[in-house]
C-alpha cells in the first residue's frame, strides 16, 4: 500500500498568508486560490480591488496545475506555439500562466492559482506562498 502526504487546511492557511503578504508588498490586487491534489477548492481569497473575474480564473488555474501536475504556463505555451487542439482537453480550463503545483517529496499534494496581475507576477505570488511550506 502506498501512502501520500495531504495538503490540509493548516498548510493552505500558511500558503495563503505568504501569498497574500507577497501581493500586498507589491500592491497587487489579486485572487489567491488553493486546491488539493484532485483540484478541489481548499481556499479562495480575493484581495480588495481584485477584479471579480479573477475569482473564477484563479481556481481554474489551480485546478489545472493540480490535475496536470505542472505549471499552467506549460499549457499556455503549448497553445501559443500552435497546438490549438489542446484547448479541447477535458477538465482543463485555466490554461494560463499563474497556476503552480505544490510538490512534496516528488508528489503533487495540490496547487496554487493566482489571478489579477501580469502572469509572471501571479506566479511570483503563488511561489511565495508555496515557499512558506518549507520555512
Amino acid at each position: 500500500m502506498q501512502s501520500k502526504q495531504v495538503l490540509g487546511l493548516a498548510e493552505a492557511k500558511k500558503i495563503a498568508a505568504a501569498a497574500e503578504a507577497e501581493a500586498i508588498a507589491n500592491n497587487w490586487a489579486v485572487t489567491i486560490s488553493i486546491v488539493d491534489d484532485g483540484g478541489h477548492l481548499l481556499w479562495l481569497q480575493r484581495l480588495d480591488g481584485a477584479a471579480p473575474i479573477s475569482a473564477h480564473i484563479a481556481p481554474a488555474k489551480a485546478r489545472t496545475a493540480a490535475l496536470g501536475r505542472r505549471e499552467t504556463k506549460v499549457y499556455e505555451d503549448m497553445i501559443n506555439n500552435g497546438r490549438f487542439s489542446f484547448i479541447t482537453a477535458p477538465e482543463l480550463e485555466g490554461m494560463l500562466e499563474g497556476g503552480v503545483p505544490v510538490m512534496i517529496g516528488g508528489q503533487c499534494v495540490g496547487a496554487v492559482g493566482v489571478s489579477g496581475v501580469k502572469s509572471s507576477e501571479d506566479v511570483q505570488i503563488a511561489k511565495a506562498g508555496i515557499a512558506a511550506l518549507n520555512s
